[in-house]
């Protein structure tokens, strides 16, 4: 339709033609000029709509003769409210019928994990997408929504890649976003084209990134940095150039965080009520239990679920309770590692992939199966530079470690050379005494 051309038509003449459009088309035609913003605002049109989807107990509609005509009821409702009013209830019912929808979804928890169950299900029933956003020192965007995902246990990853990615030198920040559909048709695939909400997920600083981020590794044509939360950014070793950006992101919260923030401001996750046990005096120190899960893209090379961990008064330390999973002195639970460590990724021309990198998820459950602490988070393995006393094996003993503000990771791996494979012979948990004090309402 020519824009110049409806824009002569009279008022009357284009809110008629407006009345034949269905919501989605509405809103998109309301973008086009600050004139049919507020012709497609118009209330009776949106008042039809919002009465034909939602059904009210009273009639606001009469059909005659194949004509909708308003009734009183209808009269009321339409001059007694400002322009736009029935859009936006509309737009709020949506909205709440689709959380509805998702609630029922991911009511179901896998025993194990202390997730939903239906992740996946929920996610398509939203039209959930994830896209970045690239701003320059200048403050020009640069957005990237065709991405790959890669589904886990208790994650998703996903990777973007482009031909017209910024110079790095000119970026300031990368922001993460959730993208759903503004009103989401369950009959279709959503549209790219059509109104959409972003809520904002994580914002990552990019100046000097090299030096700011953790160096994970290399291959012949990447190198690979990370930044917390779950951030993978691979690089050109010859341009300097971004290659690909790769976030990981842990189911526990992922659909309320990319959701229900907004296009600025992330969402607050709702603080723990603890129930307060004064008759038990390892509250808050026992029963815990965890899923881990190592993989590096199509490859699993870990995925189990260790129970009834604990830690003892004594072995809280410098503001860290330590829950010990495998221990050094156990060898009958050391475990091996399936297959070659590596990190894959792809572009669209190139692929390949970082070894001793690797995708770790943890998922802590307290000790009624809430999910305590998780992430999902880009790690790797280094020589360890401490004398061994494992006298068991004869091998290298290799160290991975992770940190961020709620806690620790250590893990300490043996390379056995007759079989190709590694060992995990030492996993240690260290959760801060402050978010365990917070969560169950103890003071240790």
């Amino acid at each position: 339709v020519d824009v110049s051309l409806s824009s002569s038509l009279p008022s009357e003449m284009l809110i008629k033609i407006f009345s034949y459009l269905d919501a989605v088309s509405l809103l998109s035609v309301g973008c086009v000029n600050k004139h049919f913003y507020h012709l497609a605002n118009d209330n009776e049109i949106w008042l039809k709509i919002y009465s034909i989807c939602f059904q009210p107990r009273r009639t606001i509609w009469k059909m005659k003769s194949e004509q909708t005509e308003t009734v009183s009821l209808g009269c009321a409702a339409l001059h007694d409210r400002k322009p736009g009013y029935w859009k936006k209830e509309y737009i709020f019912k949506q909205i709440a019928a689709v959380k509805t929808r998702l609630m029922r979804l991911v009511k179901p928890v896998d025993p194990y994990t202390g997730l939903p169950c239906k992740n996946k299900e929920a996610m398509k029933a939203s039209g959930l997408s994830w896209m970045i956003v690239l701003k320059d020192k200048n403050g020009k965007e640069h957005i990237t929504e065709k991405a790959k995902l890669s589904f886990k246990d208790t994650s998703v990853t996903i990777l973007w890649y482009s031909t017209n990615w910024p110079c790095l030198d000119s970026l300031s920040t990368l922001k993460l976003f959730g993208v759903i559909p503004l009103l989401p048709d369950q009959s279709q695939a959503p549209s790219k084209n059509g109104p959409r909400r972003r809520s904002l997920i994580a914002e990552y600083h990019l100046a000097n990134l090299t030096e700011s981020s953790v160096a994970l590794g290399a291959d012949k044509l990447v190198q690979l940095f990370s930044l917390n939360p779950g951030l993978l950014v691979g690089l050109w070793k010859e341009k300097n150039e971004i290659a690909f950006v790769m976030v990981s992101l842990h189911y526990h919260q992922l659909l309320e965080r990319s959701t229900l923030g907004s296009a600025t401001v992330q969402y607050a996750l709702p603080p723990n009520k603890p129930v307060l046990d004064d008759v038990d005096p390892g509250y808050g120190l026992h029963d815990y239990s965890l899923h881990l899960d190592m993989h590096g893209g199509s490859c699993t090379y870990l995925c189990g679920t260790f129970k009834s961990l604990f830690c003892r008064k004594g072995d809280i330390a410098n503001g860290y309770l330590r829950l010990t999973v495998i221990s050094l002195k156990d060898n009958k639970k050391h475990l091996p590692l399936a297959g070659t460590l590596g990190l894959s990724w792809e572009t669209d021309v190139f692929k390949g992939n970082v070894k001793d990198c690797f995708m770790m998820d943890v998922t802590l459950l307290d000790e009624t199966g809430k999910p305590f602490w998780c992430f999902s988070a880009p790690v790797y393995i280094e020589l360890s530079s401490e004398a061994s006393g494992l006298y068991d094996y004869l091998g290298r003993t290799y160290t991975t470690y992770y940190a961020d503000s709620e806690g620790k990771v250590r893990i300490e791996l043996v390379w056995l050379e007759e079989t190709k494979e590694y060992f995990i012979v030492n996993l240690v948990l260290y959760i801060s005494t402050k978010k365990v004090n917070n969560w169950y309402g103890t003071n240790y």
